[in-house]
């Protein structure tokens, strides 16, 4: 049997066998825990890692919308454009983009490729990021260890950074520069026009977590088992919190506190300003998921199988729903909805508030990719090689595309197009 690492979009790491058959793979993933770390020193937020063989907010989304205002200045590119500046859209994370206007359930079934950039691959193994889009540029971070800057409209490539190992974080970029992590234990900032280094900061160990950026603050976690504050301008060092094992979920701020979980089965809470632990929230079981905060409520998932909803100020949990197998996507939510994948195949829909199943939709295989929400449809890799566009309210598919490997990725939906990752290496860009 041959083994392969995917590092999927949304904070985890699993193993998979290259002959994965539906009637052997729940027990082979069973027993991913106990080879965990036999095979792999941690999870990977960003990347797929494969062998090749409405403006009418709700209440809910208020909050997000006047965060948005609040700490990223550049929530709208040029020419009206929207931008998608981070893994989880906006700093509170989420995955909602509520400004998309051109792709709807009545017309996303005419999707078709734009283009495709291919990333590069190490060896025998691809894959790439998942994309932020600022400005009419995608930034995208590889295997083959770049950062690059493409053209959004053409996939032409801008310009590319070569950092000291593979790029599995997601670049986050405010203010003309590009946030990212590498594997080379460095978090770096780069000029977002012209590539130019203006700083990097040494972790102890690979940053494979994606960065949130909001007042001047870069917030970041790394395999060295802590979290960290950076200036945004010179890279200084505010605050590191150590957890007690690898951090690669991605924090996700909203209201002076910083929700990222950790390996050690922790969902934490900390002061922004100083890095001082608020409340900690056990889940047993490693959590890879990135959280997403919507209307005093932290959503995350854990490998014990479950998604959780917490009270964003005391810790107490609210509720959960047990998928039965790893939740290691990432929430979207969006419109009172929560939306979320798990390794059992399926995306799932479930009520904001009290956690009631709406829907669930099963793909051909493991759903570690991290949805994305716009204008009424949900967008989902899956395991199966292919990426889905569902129906928010139903479940129901609107459009499928089947790639060329497994499509871990976490999609990026702005400006009426698709953008999302596969395992064949290539950077695949959709629209009407």
């Amino acid at each position: 049997m041959t083994w392969r690492k995917d590092y999927r979009f949304g904070g985890a790491f699993t193993l998979v066998s290259a002959a994965l058959s539906a009637t052997t793979r729940k027990s082979r993933i069973s027993m991913m825990s106990a080879v965990l770390w036999l095979c792999a020193s941690g999870s990977l937020h960003a990347q797929t890692f494969t062998t090749l063989a409405s403006s009418n907010f709700t209440n809910a989304e208020r909050p997000v919308a006047e965060l948005v205002q609040a700490t990223d200045g550049n929530f709208h590119g040029t020419k009206g454009n929207v931008n998608w500046s981070e893994f989880g859209f906006v700093p509170s994370g989420g995955r909602f983009n509520p400004q998309e206007r051109t792709l709807s359930p009545s017309n996303v079934h005419e999707l078709h490729k734009l283009w495709s950039f291919f990333t590069g691959c190490s060896g025998e193994f691809c894959g790439g990021s998942s994309a932020t889009v600022v400005s009419g540029v995608v930034y995208v971070g590889s295997y083959d260890g770049y950062v690059y800057a493409l053209n959004a409209t053409t996939g032409a490539k801008l310009w590319s950074f070569l950092t000291g190992g593979e790029v599995f974080s997601t670049p986050a970029v405010a203010n003309g520069v590009v946030y990212v992590g590498s594997n080379d234990q460095n978090v770096y900032a780069l000029n977002a026009t012209t590539r130019a280094k203006l700083w990097s900061y040494t972790t102890g160990s690979d940053v494979v977590s994606s960065p949130a950026v909001a007042n001047g603050v870069v917030y970041i976690g790394s395999e060295d088992g802590s979290v960290y504050a950076l200036n945004a301008t010179t890279g200084a060092k505010l605050w590191s919190y150590a957890t007690h094992l690898t951090v690669d979920s991605s924090p996700a701020l909203a209201n002076g506190v910083i929700y990222v979980g950790s390996d050690d089965g922790n969902l934490y809470a900390l002061n922004a300003t100083t890095g001082a632990k608020l409340w900690s929230f056990s889940t047993v079981n490693d959590v890879y998921s990135s959280p997403a905060v919507a209307n005093g409520v932290v959503y995350v998932g854990s490998e014990n199988g479950s998604l959780y909803a917490v009270n964003a100020t005391t810790g107490v949990e609210l509720w959960s729903y047990d998928t039965r197998d790893y939740v290691n996507s990432s929430p979207a939510v969006a419109n009172g909805v929560v939306y979320v994948g798990s390794i059992n195949d399926s995306v799932y829909a479930f009520n904001a508030a009290t956690g009631a199943k709406l829907w669930s939709y099963t793909t051909g295989s493991e759903v570690l990719s991290s949805p994305a929400v716009a204008n009424g449809v949900i967008y989902s890799g899956s395991g199966d090689d292919s990426v889905y566009a569902l129906n928010a309210a139903t479940g129901a598919k609107l459009w499928s595309f089947h790639t060329g490997n497994q499509v871990f990725a976490s999609p990026t939906v702005v400006n009426g197009v698709v953008y999302v990752g596969s395992g064949d290496g290539n950077l695949y860009a959709f629209g009407l």
